[in-house]
């Protein structure tokens, strides 16, 4: 058994990283991660959405996600899914904040 065991709010706390270039926010914050399911094999699944379904910066974003969790300890690989259900809207930010 592995010491420490990688959870969703790990992969949340690395994904605070990425900052939204648009809107100069990190994509945790700004409620664009929908949700993190790590498997115990490795994979980590990441749904989130950009701030309008057709944002320039949907393809940086997404594959700045995969590299981040990809980089984490115990990850064997993650998929990104880009998906705009629920749309997001500015309720949204800070849904998922770890200091709640």
């Amino acid at each position: 058994m592995r010491e420490h065991e990688l959870t969703p709010e790990d992969v949340l706390a690395a994904l605070r990283d990425i900052e939204d270039p648009e809107v100069g926010t990190n994509i945790v914050d700004l409620g664009l991660i929908y949700e993190v399911l790590v498997a115990r094999d490795g994979m980590v699944n990441v749904k989130m959405t950009t701030t309008t379904r057709f944002c320039p910066a949907s393809g940086f974003l997404a594959d700045a996600v995969k590299v981040r969790v990809e980089h984490l300890a115990g990850v064997r690989r993650a998929q990104v899914d880009l998906v705009y259900e629920p749309a997001w809207s500015p309720e949204m930010a800070q849904r998922f904040s770890l200091d709640d």
